[in-house]
């Protein structure tokens, strides 16, 4: 691990040219009672801030800056930072990047995932773990192709002028070019991933690793060629995968059509109902429930598909038909509809094509042959009502599956395609889970994974794009392409197998098909680190992999088979635990689409909120849980970053001057890693540094459990309520009126010791406003990402605690009071504090504290064991059991003018209230009056008499007092 120099003293004019955090020239002076204070210049500042010039500005910022971030990124960078340590000798954490897609802009998944992952990369390399996060992007071969082929289109050129390698040379093209947009916009998020080990699933290596898996799958017998339903997508004339279908409620029809039963009379008819009558003429059986008494009677028999010239198909009993849904007979289009698919292959049925790869009628629609399958539809229908074999068309919300891609209606259809048998692998990948060797979080999505892998089916893996990994399968020419065929791991092996076996004149092709996009996807965790050469270091040393982060929404399509695949291949799990993230909704819990308008960007969110605030807001969320994402929550932590920002600069102004060593050497001779030194110190001070301690032990304990959204809370929550709120606060105690140098110089101590660990413990989080404030810091040795995590298990002060948490309750107790008798803010009230002799010996301890955070006038503040003598007179508060104080009514408010003016309100509310209960009385107003507007008068009068309450008993109290005279 890199660790920076030791810096040298700065010159008097070097220092105004560091980080923005510490000060311009014409930097604001804090007034303090201790003159030394005045004129704080600090000496020992970071090697990044004084020699790399990367964390330099000519003023103090009032926040920060986010155009510093893609600065400090590159700094990061440039130091090589983002790579692993070799160290043999401690587990390294690895993981890898699902791969973007090449053609694609940074959206909320990416940025969620990003922000993720880079939390557990920076939090374990901070644990002092060989860190490796491997990038890369997909090839994406459908989209890719698509974006090519419309940029050729509006050029004038189509994909069918050109030769496959023609156009394959115009999407390299396209890719140097546009190809790196995602990877400079995934590094804008922080993502501190080891670049040099970027990969591409096209490129040499991958592609390699591509072929060998191909070719040993199917040396096992697990890849196969054959017939078989598929999503088609007859724009992309090519069959699609699962995932790139996306179904729409749509408005459609359901249509009625009457089959003849055959040697029946002109009664004798079943009615179907169909919302794809195009695809009767695949029709191949007709059927009903056996339970179905309507029906009974036809059941063996043959019916009529209209429109066929008199075809006849069997009559068939199915309990898979849905006596409820139209007239509950089925048409078995086998060739055209999945259910029907598996149906046909179950019972041993014909399954008839009529369609064509473009969308249009095949011969077997006789005259419609030729036409879009939509346009037979509309023409069908009529010719089915001139013959009278149209019953009815009636409105039907319709299912309809989407090309992911091109937005157009997939066809099913059977297709002569590459498959894997799947069944033999996921047996294995079932097993892992079972055994606990693979652990998915959240638990619950070891159901869902155990379900699909339990009922999966063959996988696809052939696509008819030019784009992408060419399937490597050879043909021989004048051969049977079913029977004779050759797979090798290039061009001359198949030439040479092909050559021993048929002679030296024999002609070889290639299939034209590429491999589906998630195949090479499959193999990502460990071709990337140099698989089938097992013994490439990084495949040594990295691989398995410990985590795989993504979107649930994908469990099925990528993790599950990098499971399968990484078994079946290497022998080894791919990787040890998963991690599934939920979606990202809008502030409403809606999906964000371009429909609804409400997809947010998250370039333009890093623009207004800055990374780190929308990192935090994302790593906020539940895992496994949706996400509701809202402009408030930006807005709100990009208000935690200013307030981490301020915190800096307080911290900053407030240590020695430059030139007083001994109090340098005083401050940084300071540990709190022992009991004594804990116990040792003063309340506050003992109190936050416990409650430091105790949060390290938590959040580290969440971090290892992956509790994100935990650790976040509890860090904010420690940050701005103990730290910000309280310590830094009581703290102006110490430092700004104190004379004893011993008592300046521990809050000094505590402040940076706090405060560091603090931006230890949220950099992950926050990588760029912790790092730039961690270079602003005195004596920094090393930059803030490669610095040592906060030890776990340090010493705590029980008692502290309870102690401090007293003092905070009587200050929040007079606070309440203050702001009840609305008492001036900069007034300072006298108080007499009352408890036993060991709480007064620790609240009196602190009464500078006391005083200040509860704006009390020290030189009138008492501490006894018995209520004062003028008791009767004064606001009894109870903090806590045994303490309590007493403050003065005289001196927080005007008495008589007090009661005046509460006699006047109560006056008003009572004329307000009376007002209400008598239009609530009169059942006129209640019988008329909408029921919003009753309810309404009904909280309001409720709301008033409770006021009302409130008031008299405080008047009662102040007249109750000997300085109101009897006559108020």
């Amino acid at each position: 691990m890199a660790s920076l120099a030791t810096p040298a003293f700065l010159t008097s004019c070097s220092v105004y040219r560091l980080n923005p955090l510490i000060f311009s020239q014409r930097r604001r002076i804090m007034k303090v009672s201790s003159p030394r204070f005045n004129h704080f210049k600090p000496r020992l500042l970071s090697v990044a801030a004084s020699i790399n010039g990367v964390f330099t500005s000519s003023e103090t910022a009032k926040s920060f800056d986010f155009n510093a971030e893609e600065r400090i990124y590159s700094w990061w960078e440039s130091q090589g930072y983002f790579k692993p340590s070799f160290d043999r000798g401690v587990e390294p954490f690895v993981i890898s990047m699902p791969p973007p897609n090449v053609t694609g802009s940074l959206h909320m998944g990416h940025a969620m995932f990003v922000t993720l992952e880079d939390i557990m990369v920076r939090y374990h390399r901070m644990k002092g773990r060989p860190t490796l996060w491997i990038p890369g992007t997909d090839h994406a071969g459908i989209a890719t192709q698509l974006v090519v082929e419309r940029m050729l289109a509006s050029e004038g050129i189509k994909r069918a002028d050109l030769s496959r390698e023609e156009f394959v040379n115009h999407v390299w093209e396209w890719k140097e070019k546009y190809g790196g947009t995602i990877t400079k916009q995934i590094k804008r998020l922080g993502a501190s991933c080891d670049w040099t080990r970027e990969h591409f699933t096209l490129d040499d290596q991958l592609s390699r690793a591509v072929i060998e898996a191909f070719v040993r799958l199917h040396e096992k017998g697990l890849i196969y060629q054959g017939s078989y339903m598929v999503n088609w997508s007859p724009s992309l004339q090519t069959a699609v995968s699962d995932l790139e279908v996306e179904y729409a409620e749509e408005s459609g029809f359901l249509y009625y059509i009457k089959y003849r039963v055959a040697g029946g009379s002109r009664n004798d008819y079943l009615t179907v109902a169909t919302t794809r009558p195009e695809t009767l003429f695949g029709d191949t059986a007709i059927a009903v429930h056996p339970e179905d008494d309507r029906y009974a009677k036809y059941i063996g028999r043959q019916a009529i598909v209209p429109m066929t010239l008199g075809r006849h198909v069997p009559i068939i009993s199915s309990k898979q038909v849905d006596r409820e849904f139209g007239t509950g007979v089925l048409k078995i289009s086998p060739g055209h509809d999945h259910n029907d698919y598996l149906l046909a292959r179950k019972i041993g049925l014909h399954i008839l094509n009529v369609m064509n790869k473009d969308g249009t009628l095949n011969e077997v629609a006789g005259l419609y042959c030729g036409l879009d399958r939509f346009e037979v539809r509309k023409k069908l229908w009529m010719d089915l009502e001139e013959t009278g074999l149209a019953v009815k068309k009636e409105p039907y919300m319709l299912r309809v599956p989407r090309s992911q891609r091109g937005g157009e209606i997939i066809e099913p259809l059977v297709s002569k395609q590459w498959f894997i048998t799947m069944e033999p692998l996921a047996e294995k990948a079932l097993s892992v889970v079972e055994k606990g060797d693979l652990t998915i979080m959240p638990e619950r999505f070891e159901k869902i994974y155990n379900h699909w892998l339990s009922n999966i089916k063959d996988w696809c893996i052939s696509r008819q794009l030019w784009w992408g990994h060419r399937i490597p399968v050879w043909y021989i020419v004048g051969k049977d392409c079913e029977e004779e065929y050759i797979v090798a791991r290039s061009p001359e092996e198949a030439l040479g197998i092909a050559q021993a076996k048929y002679g030296k004149g024999v002609e070889i092709y290639q299939d034209p098909d590429v491999l589906d996009t998630w195949f090479s996807s499959a193999l990502w965790p460990f071709s990337t680190l140099g698989w089938p050469d097992v013994s490439a270091e990084d495949f040594k040393q990295f691989y398995p992999t410990t985590m795989l982060e993504t979107g649930h929404d994908i469990l099925f399509f990528w993790v599950a088979r990098m499971v399968m695949m990484g078994i079946e291949l290497t022998g080894k799990i791919p990787f040890r635990h998963v991690f599934l993230h939920g979606l990202i909704r809008d502030s409403q819990g809606r999906k964000m689409s371009k429909t609804l308008g409400n997809v947010i960007n998250p370039l333009d969110m890093i623009k207004e909120f800055g990374s780190d605030a929308l990192r935090f807001t994302l790593a906020l969320g539940t895992t496994g849980q949706d996400l509701n994402l809202s402009t408030e929550r930006l807005t709100s932590n990009k208000a935690f970053t200013n307030k981490l920002w301020n915190a800096g600069k307080f911290v900053l102004q407030n240590f020695p001057s430059r030139s007083d060593f001994s109090a340098w050497d005083a401050l940084l001779a300071y540990k709190f890693d022992e009991d004594d030194s804990v116990l040792s110190l003063p309340l506050a001070e003992s109190w936050v540094v416990s409650k430091l301690h105790l949060l390290i032990d938590s959040v580290t304990m969440s971090y290892d459990k992956y509790f994100f959204g935990d650790v976040a809370r509890d860090t904010y929550d420690f940050f701005w309520g103990d730290f910000a709120d309280w310590y830094i606060e009581s703290s102006k105690a110490r430092l700004y009126q104190s004379a004893d140098s011993s008592v300046v110089s521990i809050a000094q101590a505590v402040l940076l010791y706090v405060f560091e660990n603090i931006l230890k413990l949220l950099h992950p989080f926050m990588p760029y406003v912790t790092e730039e404030i961690w270079q602003a810091l005195p004596n920094r040795k090393e930059a803030l990402i490669v610095s040592s995590w906060p030890r776990s298990s340090l010493p705590t002060n029980s008692n502290a605690i309870r102690k401090f948490e007293n003092l905070q309750a009587l200050v929040r107790a007079t606070r309440n009071a203050r702001a009840e008798y609305s008492v001036e803010p900069a007034k300072r009230i006298s108080a007499t504090i009352v408890a036993g002799p060991e709480v007064i010996q620790y609240i009196s301890k602190e009464k500078e504290v006391l005083a200040l955070l509860s704006r009390l006038d020290l030189q009138s503040t008492r501490f006894a064991e018995f209520p004062p003598g003028d008791a009767k007179q004064s606001v009894h508060l109870v903090a806590s059991d045994g303490l309590e104080a007493y403050l003065p009514l005289a001196d927080m408010v005007d008495i008589t003018a007090e009661v005046q003016r509460l006699c006047k309100r109560l006056s008003k509310m009572e004329g307000e209230y009376k007002g209400l209960t008598t239009r609530l009385s009169s059942p006129k107003f209640l019988e008329k009056a909408p029921e919003d507007v009753v309810r309404g008068a009904q909280e309001k009068a409720a709301e008033l008499e409770e006021k009302i309450n409130l008031t008299q008993n405080r008047l009662a109290f102040l007249k109750s007092t000997c300085l109101v005279s009897e006559t108020v």
